[in-house]
């Protein structure tokens, strides 16, 4: 029995393929990123597990593909794996789909593809959208090394020490981030990393996409004023290739914000991995900044 898919008006028949498991990418805001050949294999689908299913029934119901929908997210994994792996065994296809993008980034599955691998299924991609190249390929920054950092650690210490990791890898770093904690998350970059450019691609694809380019000190500067409401992919281009070209105006800034949270010693530390400058200069800098600061903070007082 053939079966079909429709794009508008225009109804067309889908070939069936070879049994196995797919991994179709979806799109990550405009439904019409959707490719034929994940139509066709959407269509043939004798199950489409995915997150959630009210999210793929919208797409489903755009091109009418009537293939079953199944549920399949991190908290109920363990159980409804066997099952999948279940119709594999009995010849059928299985597409893997996320709510969003392409399966497994930042999303459950990679179990899924381990086990069905390993029982001797065929596991197909079925590449499209992808809101990490997506935002990488218009953030106007460095592609030819990146690294997928996904989501930061929510607690503030802990993003902290895992930005000053990332910081080391000389490559365009790519994070996703939410709304409720994008602002935060910006102000911890422009004290590890304040000096590199920047792209903040928000809503990617939809009716609000909005892209802002410029070095992260700026953008967290303007912070307050992002508006918050939609989806992040944060773009963090690669440590400068000259680190002696920080100047004395920027190397004060790196400076004066470690110094509102930092002691002394750990400001030092941290800038001077920045600029690569003596540290003796920047101590010396650096007590003069603290002098400031307190002396502000005095006056302030009185």
């Amino acid at each position: 029995m053939a079966r079909t898919f429709a794009i508008g008006e225009q109804v067309l028949t889908a070939p069936r393929p070879v049994p196995g498991l797919y991994l179709v990418a979806t799109p990550i805001g405009n439904l019409g990123d959707i490719t034929l050949r994940a139509l066709e294999t959407l269509a043939w689908a004798d199950l489409i597990a995915c997150e959630d299913t009210r999210v793929t029934r919208r797409l489903t119901e755009r091109y009418a593909i009537t293939a079953p929908l199944k549920s399949y997210h991190e908290h109920n994994a363990a159980v409804v794996r066997p099952e999948i792996l279940a119709r594999l065994s009995q010849g059928e296809s299985v597409a893997l789909v996320s709510d969003a993008g392409t399966p497994l980034i930042s999303d459950p599955g990679f179990k899924l593809v381990r086990e069905a691998s390993a029982a001797g299924h065929q596991v197909f991609a079925v590449p499209g959208a992808s809101s990490v190249l997506s935002a990488l390929s218009v953030a106007a920054l460095p592609t030819d090394r990146f690294f997928f950092e996904g989501f930061l650690p929510t607690k503030q210490t802990a993003r902290r020490a895992r930005l000053a990791e990332i910081a080391r890898i000389e490559a365009t770093i790519v994070i996703f981030e939410s709304g409720s904690r994008v602002q935060n998350a910006l102000r911890d970059l422009a004290d590890i990393m304040g000096l590199r450019d920047a792209a903040i691609c928000r809503e990617m694809t939809k009716m609000h996409e909005e892209i802002t380019r410029a070095p992260i000190a700026e953008l967290a500067r303007t912070a307050d004023g992002l508006e918050t409401r939609g989806e992040f992919v944060l773009v963090i281009g690669p440590p400068a290739a000259d680190m002696q070209a920080m100047s004395d105006d920027e190397l004060d800034e790196v400076l004066r914000r470690s110094l509102q949270r930092d002691s002394v010693k750990d400001a030092v530390a941290h800038a001077a991995e920045l600029s690569g400058r003596p540290r003796r200069e920047i101590y010396a800098r650096a007590l003069d900044l603290a002098k400031e600061i307190a002396a502000k903070g005095e006056h302030g007082q009185g």
